[in-house]
């Protein structure tokens, strides 16, 4: 595994690996099978592009999409990797120069969709040559417990007797336990590793509202990211037309993508947007998948998703770089009827579940708690922070509503009454006092409860009654939705415990409203020390660069390293390949003319180049991901015996590499400041001291300070005891 770190840095330019990256590329360099979940910006590509690179012969890559095999290759390309796809859209002189490639041995992925690979001549192809791996991307897709099941992944399943002896990987992002055995099983894998990562995405600011005014509650959004890059989601072709056109009459560069148009004009924009002479996409659900941009800094859902598990992916596909972004969902109780009419039938299993999760996402619209927390807790993880200080119930965007206690007895109470035998809605004209012939009809206007909130707006009544669900305190059961007090109900109604219920959003205070917006701890962070001025610059430079050659910006650079270059202002080549996401091909082909900006900048401004900053501020400390067959906690177990990792890993059944990764975590999660048994004290005192002269941002410094005697996974556990040491 340490030379993997040096391919890392070589040809990504980044200095550590993010979570659970080392152990899921160990189940790839040890050809063990494996079901590997992690969200969107969690780093799966390198998980497999790495490997590919550290073995023998040529990797597999299944993608669902010719865009996103496209955009992958090109990044690949850029940092001077081998890389190729098969499609149909490839030219005569694009399919020669492939099949040239794979025969010479310069490709070392490939990348192909699920249908080619149900193509028996081209499997027959492909055993001409030596398969390394295969890895499958979006693998959700081949389960019909997933949230976008696709018969053709179906045929995947062959793949373990084609290439017999191969290991096959299975990429998502999103996958519920139940969805991860059923890939499992559907592929045919071998007693898999099972890694999921945490779900939550820390640099997500989450919004939710009721829709009002639903383009100036946009515009609103858009005005906070004049000229970044956004996605805005709409449930119907139609409302997609009509607000891409309102933001082209704004002179905004806004373009459209849906199913009803046609392929060349939908391709044309999603181009367009991911080459960024657009800088709005609007969007049915159709769009998303395929994109592999990562600066996208806001996504706008003008219209309740009909499962979290879609809301979870689309809003993933903002902030990839790891830097903040903004997700805003505006949605009413219309979403819900309209996703609730279009769904299978509600007796069959497949309609049940499809319910069921509707319900889930209403309910986390609805929720008056962390939206953070109610999202990975669905997931089946648990969330350890009382404030995520990023969303607008941690940053308090909606005020509490007073007295909330007695508000929900009077609704549970009411629910009571009403022999819990009416829904959402009906219980609501109650509480407002209705005199609609039906509440006439059945005796309702004499019920102790009838007219108790009739003070209170009868849409914000429903939404108490939906935030009362959404914290247990009601459940909704049939059909119907007919609510019945849950235990905990009975709880409130007793003053045992006390809701939190909030008020209907003000445009002048919420999230929505421009100037009372607040800005999380994520963004603050991200902008240290940053030039604003020369980024914008730097911004514009690799625009010009991507369009001389075709690529993607992204391809060229993240808008982290963007950042990070105008923090440090780097003015040599040297310095340029400090920064982060400058490996050695990208800094051989571009970095002269980066530099040279930088120089050109300073020498205007008159500000010093070759800045050192303090350390870039590391993200706020998230539970570690879990392996669900809990190898980690095994091995954190024999750490606490003193155990030495060459044991560790004998006794597991797992390589060294994997163990130093858990080492790693083990001493952070303790707080360890003493790494002893696993690094003596001569050794740590030389690794401190290396450290105290070239600083602790990068590990190849200090690898080569210390004559390059000290391996990097010593020098890992000596820096997290030392970090353990500053924090204590």
């Amino acid at each position: 595994m340490d030379a993997t770190h040096e391919i890392l840095k070589r040809v990504w330019g980044y200095d550590s690996f993010r979570p659970l990256q080392p152990e899921a590329i160990a189940c790839v360099l040890e050809r063990r099978d494996s079901v590997v979940v992690l969200p969107t910006g969690g780093g799966k590509s390198v998980c497999f592009q790495l490997p590919a690179l550290a073995m023998d012969g040529m990797a597999i890559i299944v993608s669902p999409l010719i865009s996103l095999m496209k955009d992958q290759v090109d990044a690949l390309r850029a940092n001077g990797v081998g890389a190729a796809s098969i499609h149909s859209m490839l030219t005569t002189q694009e399919r020669r120069e492939a099949a040239e490639g794979m025969t010479s041995g310069a490709i070392k992925l490939l990348y192909v969709s699920p249908e080619r690979l149900a193509m028996a001549d081209f499997i027959d192809y492909l055993k001409r040559f030596t398969i390394s791996f295969v890895a499958i991307d979006e693998a959700h897709c081949i389960s019909h417990w997933g949230h976008d099941f696709r018969p053709e992944y179906r045929a995947l399943r062959g793949l373990k007797s084609h290439f017999p002896g191969i290991a096959v990987h299975a990429f998502t992002a999103t996958a519920t336990e139940p969805v991860r055995a059923d890939i499992a099983e559907q592929l045919g894998l071998a007693t898999p590793e099972i890694i999921v990562g945490d779900f939550d995405r820390p640099n997500l600011v989450f919004r939710v509202e009721k829709r009002a005014d639903e383009f100036e509650q946009l515009r609103s959004v858009i005005d906070r990211h004049r000229g970044d890059s956004g996605i805005v989601y709409c449930i119907s072709r139609k409302k997609v037309d009509d607000i891409t056109a309102q933001l082209q009459g704004l002179g905004l560069k806004a373009a459209a993508y849906h199913a009803g148009m046609v392929d060349d004009a939908r391709r044309h924009n999603q181009d367009a947007f991911i080459r960024e002479d657009v800088d709005i996409i609007v969007a049915t659900v159709a769009f998303g998948m395929g994109i592999d941009k990562s600066n996208v800094r806001y996504v706008v859902h003008l219209g309740m998703p009909k499962s979290l598990e879609h809301y979870q992916q689309e809003c993933g596909r903002a902030g990839r770089d790891g830097l903040e972004a903004e997700c805003c969902l505006f949605y009413t109780m219309s979403d819900f009827m309209v996703w609730k009419r279009m769904l299978g039938d509600e007796n069959e299993e497949g309609g049940r579940v499809a319910l069921k999760k509707l319900n889930d996402m209403l309910n986390f619209s609805n929720a008056a708690t962390c939206r953070h927390r109610a999202l990975i807790q669905y997931f089946g993880q648990t969330y350890a922070r009382a404030n995520c200080g990023a969303c607008d119930r941690c940053l308090d965007e909606a005020e509490p509503m007073p007295g909330a206690l007695e508000l929900a007895q009077k609704i549970l109470s009411c629910v009571a009454r009403l022999g819990q035998m009416a829904g959402p809605s009906y219980t609501a004209l109650v509480l407002a006092g209705s005199r609609e012939q039906r509440v006439l009809d059945k005796g309702h206007d004499k019920l102790s409860t009838w007219g108790l909130l009739a003070a209170h707006p009868q849409d914000q009544i429903r939404d108490w009654i939906e935030q009362l669900a959404g914290q247990d305190h009601l459940v909704k059961t049939g059909e119907y939705d007919v609510l019945q007090v849950t235990p905990s109900g009975r709880a409130v109604l007793q003053g045992q415990e006390t809701p939190r219920l909030l008020q209907a959003a003000d445009t002048g205070k919420s999230g929505s409203g421009k100037s009372a917006r607040k800005k999380s701890a994520g963004e603050k962070e991200s902008w240290e020390g940053v030039d604003r001025a020369l980024f914008d610059r730097l911004r514009a430079l690799r625009k010009s660069m991507a369009d001389e050659r075709s690529v993607p910006a992204f391809v060229i650079f993240s808008d982290a390293s963007l950042r990070d270059m105008a923090r440090k202002r780097p003015a040599t080549l040297g310095g340029f390949l400090l920064v982060h996401g400058v490996g050695r091909k990208k800094c051989e082909e571009m970095g002269e003319v980066f530099v040279e900006e930088i120089r050109q900048y300073c020498k205007a401004t008159g500000l010093s180049p070759d800045v050192t900053p303090p350390p870039a501020p590391r993200p706020a400390a998230v539970p570690h991901a879990k392996t669900t067959n809990a190898t980690a906690r095994q091995a954190f177990q024999l750490f606490e015996m003193g155990r030495s990792v060459a044991e560790v890993a004998e006794g597991l059944g797992r390589a060294e590499s994997t163990m130093y990764q858990y080492l790693e975590d083990y001493v952070r999660d303790r707080s360890l400041t003493d790494p002893h048994p696993w690094v003596d004290s001569e050794l740590f005192a030389r690794v401190r001291d290396a450290i105290a002269a070239v600083g602790d941002g990068a590990l190849k410094p200090i690898f080569l300070r210390l004559n390059e005697e000290v391996p990097y996974s010593q020098i890992r556990i000596a820096i997290a005891c030392l970090r353990n040491e500053e924090s204590a």
